[in-house]
């Protein structure tokens, strides 16, 4: 953290004293190579489109992404944290270090597009067969930092530094059931020294969003993304005869007692004049014939926050609400979170001022700030170890508006491809303006 901290430090420092270094013939360069290589960033986007593979079984993925850097001439590491890998691109001359990561793992999601290159693939997900498909365009972020990877490594001899390219699996959570002790995804990378050797001053990241103007580039400083935790309870009463529920301790009215009382924790207990906060329950489950009290119930859930002293406060209202509640019908609540507990995802101010000019410059003014986002992203895990700034690429799909597109983890989730150099461009763009800074 003091390591942090003192780059954080000189981030603000950089960011008052030193004036923008991309200059204008650098970035008519980027938009050259960039719209070069846009045919084959599409062909790459939808042959993954068309192959996805749920999060822990990115095998094709991750081979395909290290045979294209070692053919860049990078040192490349793969197996990092799962299927992740790594590659590191030298400069032509000494100087700082710039991650940037794209995730590569699909969603267990039954495409519904009529894409021509619509997935039809099927993977076990949590021990059952699932359709698979791209829903949240992570093929367009792997397609995306492939084409970064070739442009930066054909500018190598001018480039005064490091990047190290991070792709990341599992950054959807798991479609196996978790090992204890054993993390995924950012974290996993984390763990396994994907920012070790060098180690980034800064990380670099972005996400695809079909619900803003395409090629719209957004970015804000403090929370973008909410941190994003599993809720799980477990109601346990004493089944008996549902037409004598005197004999036993009924654990399906608790659970809806609980599921009610849990929504006063937003609405009349924790300050959302300070920040948001989401908290819902997506699943119960529980009995297996009308005239059974069954033994217990399941709940599952999510709790979002964009601030980490409030997530704390309500994880420990949910557990004191759901016991006390229990309690009270002679019923026992056993409350748990994770495995997914995923921080808040927060730009550091001084960097994001840093590069907010340089995102409208290459953008052409397609820059702005956005509001915060109630889905979570494991790019936080990234930012514990070093600043990190998250960036949004508006792709409204051809024929649709932000409006009327189908969001994130929909099975008519698409997105323009036409977006992808924009994101791409910026993603170069704030790495060689980094870079270039003294």
């Amino acid at each position: 953290m003091l390591r942090l901290a003192a780059a954080l430090a000189l981030l603000g420092q950089g960011a008052a004293a030193s004036a923008q270094a991309l200059d204008d013939a650098t970035l008519q360069a980027l938009a050259t190579r960039f719209d070069a290589i846009q045919p084959r960033m599409v062909e790459w986007r939808r042959d993954i489109h068309q192959q996805p593979e749920l999060s822990g079984q990115e095998l094709r993925t991750a081979a395909l992404v290290a045979e294209h850097l070692r053919k860049l001439g990078m040192e490349v590491r793969t197996g990092v944290g799962g299927h992740g890998v790594v590659g590191l691109l030298q400069g032509g001359r000494p100087g700082k270090v710039v991650a940037l990561r794209a995730d590569m793992d699909a969603l267990p999601v039954a495409e519904v597009t009529g894409l021509p290159f619509a997935s039809q693939v099927k993977q076990m997900n949590m021990g059952v067969e699932s359709p698979v498909m791209h829903a949240c365009g992570h093929d367009g972020h792997t397609a995306m930092l492939m084409a970064v990877a070739e442009v930066l490594a054909g500018m190598r001899e001018q480039i005064p530094g490091t990047v190290k390219f991070v792709f990341q699996p599992s950054e959807e959570g798991l479609s196996s059931a978790p090992v204890a002790g054993k993390s995924w995804g950012a974290k996993a990378m984390v763990e396994e020294g994907a920012l070790d050797n060098p180690r980034p001053d800064v990380a670099f990241a972005l996400h695809i969003i079909p619900n803003m103007p395409s090629g719209m580039i957004g970015y804000r400083s403090g929370p973008q993304f909410a941190s994003g935790d599993t809720v799980r309870i477990k109601i346990k009463g004493k089944q008996t005869h549902g037409g004598f529920p005197w004999n036993g301790v009924d654990p399906i009215v608790v659970s809806a007692q609980v599921v009610t009382a849990l929504q006063t924790i937003v609405s009349r207990q924790l300050n959302i004049s300070k920040e948001p906060a989401v908290l819902s329950i997506g699943q119960i489950s529980g009995g297996n014939r009308e005239n059974i009290v069954p033994e217990a119930v399941e709940m599952v859930g999510t709790l979002r926050a964009f601030d980490e002293a409030m997530r704390a406060d309500a994880k420990e209202r949910i557990t004191r609400t759901a016991e006390s509640i229990a309690s009270a019908s002679g019923a026992t609540a056993e409350v748990s979170f994770g495995p997914s507990a995923y921080p808040v995802t927060t730009n550091p101010e001084a960097l994001t001022e840093m590069m907010a000019p340089v995102l409208k410059k290459v953008s052409g003014g397609k820059a702005m700030q956005t509001s915060r986002l109630m889905a979570s992203e494991d790019f936080s895990e990234f930012q514990k170890v070093v600043p990190g700034l998250y960036i949004i690429l508006g792709a409204a799909p051809e024929g649709k508006t932000p409006a009327t597109a189908a969001p994130n983890h929909n099975p008519a989730f698409d997105f323009d491809e036409a977006a992808m150099p924009a994101g791409a461009k910026a993603m170069a763009a704030m790495t060689l303006e980094f870079l270039a800074k003294p």
